[in-house]
Parts: structure tokens; sequence; C-alpha cells
């Protein structure tokens, strides 16, 4: 069911999937995209709607603008900042009455749900983070995107932005060549991005080129935090980073190899087993593990200390890293 819900910097689409009565799960996606576009091939893996719809209600939360069948955001409507999309993310929870939740977000909404943890430590239990974002942006990402919002303004969303954009998200060998078609995952993408408003997409890309350094705000996170990257991510490097600065005690790093910066779309498979190990530090499993219910409250009281440190999630880290074979 989809949700319109009014904030204070304008209204927010949320689907929500499952019971309401379960913990709650939220997702925000990476620039241009939304839940379908961004999160669909995880949670349409058999494996995985087994773990997660069982254990949660889901949340989908578009940015202004990118939800299915938006309506163009006005020209007149003042631009958000990072700050505010991250306070619309506490109206929407406090619309649903939710307390604290688990989160979910890919590259420019990784870095939103990171700088909501921040700026509200009790109402985040933990971060899954997908090739995050937590550094300004360089000079040259600041230009390449200034330009690339330049031409969504004069040209839409033209073949060669669709193009762009695809390089943010995929590997090589996803997007294909000459001779080998890209994948079916990258061409629905591409469709997808042809039904986006330029306006909408361009007040959260500018957003996203507007943000601040949250490096110290991460370092006082105690939320668990699993970040995926794949190894062809162009944000590979900033993922290094930001996990680095998070306390070794609560994070743990999965590089994906061959793979993109949407390991939940290229290779959602190797997404499973560290999920699947980083829920059971809240007593969450598969249905059929055990007989408890997913519906009781989660609380950072239940995770053993055991169960915080990288190697509590099954991964060999070096030292903070470790690698998951292709899924074929």
């Amino acid at each position: 069911m989809e949700h319109h819900v009014k904030t204070c910097h304008g209204l927010v689409s949320v689907v929500v999937y499952g019971d309401q009565e379960k913990p709650a799960l939220i997702t925000y996606p990476d620039v241009a995209l939304n839940y379908l576009s961004c999160f669909q091939g995880l949670f349409l893996c058999p494996e995985a709607v087994s773990l997660l719809l069982h254990n949660f209600c889901i949340y989908h939360i578009s940015p202004p603008g990118h939800e299915f069948g938006a309506a163009p955001v006005c020209s007149n409507d003042p631009s958000p900042s990072v700050e505010d999309l991250a306070d619309q993310i506490l109206e929407v929870l406090n619309f649903f009455s939710l307390e604290a939740v688990m989160c979910m977000g890919i590259t420019a909404g990784a870095y939103i749900l990171s700088l909501f943890a921040i700026k509200h430590k009790d109402r985040v239990l933990g971060l899954i983070l997908i090739s995050p974002l937590c550094k300004a942006p360089s000079w040259s990402e600041w230009f390449y995107y200034k330009v690339v919002s330049n031409l969504l303004y004069y040209y839409g969303m033209s073949g060669l932005l669709k193009d762009r954009f695809l390089q943010r998200y995929f590997s090589k060998e996803a997007r294909g060549s000459s001779e080998v078609p890209e994948r079916d995952v990258v061409h629905e993408c591409r469709r997808l991005l042809g039904e986006r408003h330029g306006i909408s997409l361009r007040r959260f890309l500018e957003a996203i080129n507007r943000r601040h350094d949250i490096t110290d705000g991460l370092r006082s996170l105690k939320c668990r935090t699993l970040v995926f990257v794949g190894d062809q991510s162009p944000f590979h490097s900033e993922t290094l980073h930001m996990v680095a600065a998070l306390d070794r005690k609560y994070s743990a790093l999965v590089e994906v190899q061959a793979c993109g910066s949407m390991v939940t779309e290229e290779q959602p498979h190797a997404m499973l087993i560290p999920m699947e190990f980083f829920f059971m530090g809240f007593g969450l499993y598969r249905p059929g593990r055990v007989s408890d219910s997913p519906r009781s409250p989660l609380s950072p009281s239940c995770i053993s200390p055991d169960l915080l440190s990288p190697e509590s999630l099954g991964l060999k880290l070096k030292p903070i890293k470790t690698r998951v074979p292709t899924i074929c």
C-alpha cells in the first residue's frame, strides 16, 4: 500500500509491504531510482523474501518526485538539502508511529540514512549500507554532476545521461558492450530511468552534490552496521573510508567481486548469508529455524557482545573486509 506523507519539506511516498505489527525496515534508494529499480532484485530472491518479510514490515521511502507515476515537482518549491531529506525520515517514522527501525540504503540513500542515524541515534537499530557515501564530493565529482544536472535541465533524461547513470550503478560486465548485450537488469533500469522527471531528479542530485562530510559523526555510531560494496563500484574507495571510520566492534564490510554499486540488483544472492548472520544478532531468523516470533520488539539489549564483532557475521576481515565469490 502506498502512503503520501506530508512533511515540512513536501510530500513523501512510502510503499508499505507486510504486517505492520512486525519490526520496521526502511529503505532509501540512490539518485534517479526508487524501490522498484533499486531493491527489486533483492526482494525477488525467495531466500531474501523468507528472511526479510518473515521478520519485518518493509517501508520503501522514495525521494520527493521519485515514486512510481510521480507528478513533476513544482519548480518554485525550495530545493531540499540532505539535512531536510534526513528530517523527512523522522517525520515518516512519526507518521507510522515507529520507534527504532532497521535501515537499508544504496549510495546516496545510504548517505541520507547514515546522516539520519547520526542525528537520531535512538531511532536506528541497525544499518545495511550498499556502496555508501560519507565524504563531501570532490571537485571532480561535484563538477561532473553539475554538468549532469545542467544537461537534465536542458535535455531531460537523454540516452547519454542514462548511460552515465548506469555507469554509476552497474559493473562494466553487466552493462555489456558492442559485442555483448547488457543484462536484463540493466535494460530494465534503463527503461525505468526514462520515467524520471528531470526536475525531481535534479533536486535530489543537487542535494547530494551539496552534501557535507559525515566522517566524524560516523565515529559516534554504536548501532550495528553491515556494509556491502562491489569491487567495481565508483564509490569503492569512499566505502573503505567509511568503514575505517566506523567502530569495528559494530561494523563489517562485505566486498562483492565483479559487481558495481547496486549489489541488490546485480548480485543480490551475495547479500543473503551476511544479512542472515547480521539479523541473528537481533534474534531474527528464517522461518522454520526457530519458533520465536518476529513480532517481539527489536532491542539492542538482545545483542550479545560476541555478536558485535565482524567475526560474528561469518566474515574474515583483512582487517576490515572480505570477498564474496561471484554468484553465477
